[in-house]
């Protein structure tokens, strides 16, 4: 269990969401808490920096939003943040600084850590993408199983309860997700860890390792 607590995904200094971690143990734990984590938080940004675009939507002045996105409340879009065309953002979304949301890139209840790149075709649903991970064009979370039971992890032969019924995925730092890759509900994939493209992933995919597929999870070759 130990590789599926934040400190062994995520670096709490990347992200402007910090905060919402705070005193949980494991990251699918918030993801129930991110909208009133953004109405609590949104008030307080420096108005110097960050503007009222929409209600509760808050966007750094910096940052780029380009017209035909479109962005729901409550939202935030932090610093040098890039919003690309046809992006739909439905809500209860945190985007880290320099982080693009591309063309055509659906996002709801997920932050994205700072660097994070979802930038084509991308569903980013009921999840956390931690620092510089990467979604290749077309890749996906899907976040609800076909039985509509809550999701369960499978780790080393053992089922873990996450109490959720949706729950995409957890990208650690570093992450990389190949071209058209699914990432069924609940896959945590470990940092640095790279996702081949076409691949469909369930469960845990160890830090460093390159999952080609279910029978083949190798780890990386240091260069």
């Amino acid at each position: 269990m130990n590789r599926l607590r934040i400190d062994a995904l995520l670096d709490l200094t990347q992200t402007l969401a910090s905060d919402l971690f705070a005193n949980h143990t494991y990251p699918w734990e918030v993801l129930p808490l991110i909208h009133d984590f953004i109405l609590t938080v949104g008030p307080t940004l420096d108005p110097n920096e960050y503007e009222l675009r929409a209600e509760n939507v808050w966007v750094a002045k910096d940052a780029t939003i380009y017209p035909s996105a479109s962005i729901t409340g409550p939202c935030i879009i932090d610093h040098e943040a890039e919003i690309r065309h046809c992006a739909f953002i439905r809500g209860n979304a945190i985007i880290g600084k320099h982080a693009v949301v591309g063309n055509s890139t659906e996002l709801k209840n997920a932050v994205l850590f700072d660097y994070v790149q979802a930038p084509h075709y991308n569903y980013v649903g009921d999840a956390i993408l931690g620092f510089k991970a990467h979604m290749g064009a077309g890749s996906i979370t899907s976040n609800v199983k076909a039985d509509k039971k809550n999701t369960t992890i499978n780790l080393d032969g053992n089922t873990i309860e996450t109490g959720l019924r949706k729950f995409g995925a957890i990208l650690g730092d570093h992450a990389e997700i190949g071209c058209n890759a699914v990432m069924n509900p609940a896959s945590v994939i470990g940092r640095e860890a790279s996702v081949y493209p076409l691949s469909m992933v369930r469960g845990y995919v160890p830090a460093k390792h390159i999952y080609k597929n279910v029978n083949e999870v190798v780890l990386r070759e240091i260069q």
